[in-house]
């Protein structure tokens, strides 16, 4: 069964030709308009070159050429490269060349970082700029006046199930690495095409996903950057479904915007990457809880980052009655899923021990449930391929294990007797005080419950008695003000006493990437900076 992202996204289109699929700012396409301007895309990048197995970068904020771009590349062969626009030169020269991109695609106003990353591309097949008002880069094609100049029509070579999708990230540690995937393994795996080991729920042959389009479809607004892959997923789940996507204009972050947005396009679901969109929201919501019509929304969703206890007890009271979906994921698994715990419906989502998912030892052997034995999260069925050109890296984190190739993303977890798994958090990040281990994020939802904290991020320091000591750094809300003593008697009434943060720094602003998620080694260096400050 070939399973093609390209072949899919055509059917839908055929099906649906006249239904709105986008809408960015003053710009609305339908499926066909979508379609035909990829077409004309995709064969200018074939009339430069590229084809299957070449890598473009899309360095691009939300708004329909970054879709475009990639159905462009998908309907050549060819593999779209998410670049982060936050990148300074030196980021993307590194990213440029560890790709190995022979076309670029960015906005005018990441023209002078680009401009001096240029010569670490592989080759310069194609170049496009995409206006957005500010000054022309003068190193690149216009990406209007190319599509003008192309045709449309479909007569591409054959595709292939074994087609190349690549997102690269970050995570909280280390240099950006590409996941390489099949098409067909994230398309099960992220992108709508149901659970394959779940009878009657999985796409079984192309034409089936036209089949079940809904009329009308959902209608998602999406926050998070597509630049990462929750966003990636949010769009061709949500184009694969017959269903509408929304952006920002500009791809910018404004609350109030996004409610206005919410009102005016009727949207039903709103994707948040964690608190640090969610909280804002809820805060303009809050000032005025009247101002907006907010009728159609039916669910709010977050990816990348899950949702504190106190956001979602706040959503729960501002937004009665509708679906909270905080799921796990990341770019090693796709979407793993989660589920609230009923003795806690407002705790981090839990997932249980299946045909996919587990919990493996060290030695690589599934944990013993109720053992108390914390292991690593491992997700099974359809996984990566592997990291661009890294052999090593690929073999640490995609290993065999019970006849099963499993994923493992990096997440610790224990699993309970009832076979239910608790994610603590990153591995990489957990903090040993005293022999005793602590997940910042643990630490983190807690002190977020407080109502005078708007974010936090906690880290380990060094600490010449316990090895480290937990140490959070916490930005206030406005109009708030809240002492260490304040903070750590609240802490203590959630956490156990070696959890509980000894040194507290406060900042006027959480550092987080653009998806939200926190940025953990600028995070220790101010905390170390504050450390020796006190010391001097």
């Amino acid at each position: 069964m070939e399973l093609n992202l390209a072949d899919l996204y055509e059917l839908v289109a055929d099906e649906v030709t006249d239904a709105e699929a986008m809408v960015a700012g003053a710009r609305r396409l339908t499926y066909g308009d979508l379609d035909r301007r990829a077409d004309r895309l995709a064969h200018h990048l074939a009339a430069a070159g590229i084809g299957a197995g070449d890598r473009v970068g899309v360095q691009l904020a939300n708004g329909t050429e970054y879709i475009e771009v990639m159905l462009a590349c998908f309907k050549v062969r060819a593999v779209p490269i998410n670049v982060n626009y936050r990148y300074v030169s030196r980021e993307l020269e590194y990213l440029y060349n560890d790709a190995g991109l022979v076309g670029l695609v960015f906005h005018s106003r990441f023209a002078p970082a680009v401009t001096s990353a240029l010569g670490s591309l592989a080759e310069r097949r194609a170049v496009l700029e995409v206006a957005d008002g500010s000054p022309a880069s003068g190193v690149a094609d216009d990406y209007e006046e190319v599509l003008g100049a192309s045709h449309e029509g479909r007569d591409f070579p054959a595709r292939s199930a074994a087609d190349i999708y690549c997102v690269y990230t970050g995570g909280t540690t280390g240099m950006p690495k590409g996941v390489l995937w099949r098409h067909d393994d994230i398309f099960f795996a992220a992108m709508g095409g149901g659970d394959p080991f779940a009878s009657g729920n999985a796409i079984t042959r192309p034409e089936e996903l036209a089949e079940r389009v809904l009329r009308p479809g959902v209608t998602a607004l999406a926050i998070p950057p597509f630049m990462h892959a929750a966003g990636h997923w949010l769009a061709f789940s949500t184009l694969f479904g017959g269903g509408k996507i929304v952006t920002t204009p500009g791809g910018r972050f404004d609350p109030e915007e996004v409610w206005d947005l919410v009102e005016s396009e009727r949207a039903n679901a709103v994707v948040v990457v964690g608190d640090a969109m969610a909280r804002p929201l809820l805060d303009v919501l809050a000032a005025d809880p009247d101002r907006y019509d907010l009728s159609s929304v039916m669910a709010v969703g977050s990816g990348g980052a899950v949702l504190s206890p106190s956001t979602k007890a706040q959503l729960a009271e501002l937004l009665p009655g509708r679906i909270v979906a905080d799921r796990f994921g990341s770019s090693e698994t796709g979407q793993v899923g989660g589920e609230a715990p009923a003795d806690d419906p407002f705790g981090p989502p839990r997932l249980r021990i299946d045909d996919r998912t587990n919990v493996l030892d060290d030695n690589l052997v599934a944990v013993v449930p109720g053992s108390g034995v914390i292991g690593h999260l491992a997700r099974g069925g359809h996984v990566p391929l592997g990291y661009l050109g890294d052999p090593d890296k690929s073999a640490a984190t995609f290993v065999e294990s019970g006849g099963i190739r499993w994923a493992l993303p990096g997440d610790q977890a224990t699993v309970a007797a009832d076979g239910t798994i608790t994610v603590l958090g990153r591995g990489s990040l957990c903090i040993n005080t005293g022999g005793e281990k602590v997940f910042p994020d643990e630490v983190e939802a807690a002190l977020k419950g407080h109502p005078a904290v708007a974010d936090a991020i906690v880290v380990g320091l060094d600490d010449d008695r316990f090895g480290q000591r937990v140490v959070a750094l916490v930005q206030v809300r406005p109009g708030r003000t809240v002492e260490d003593a304040e903070l750590r008697a609240h802490a203590h009434l959630l956490l156990t006493g070696f959890k509980v943060p000894r040194q507290f720094v406060f900042v006027e602003e959480i550092v987080r990437s653009p998806s939200g998620k926190p940025d953990y080694p600028h995070a220790r260096s101010v905390a170390e900076a504050d450390a020796a400050a006190a010391v001097g």
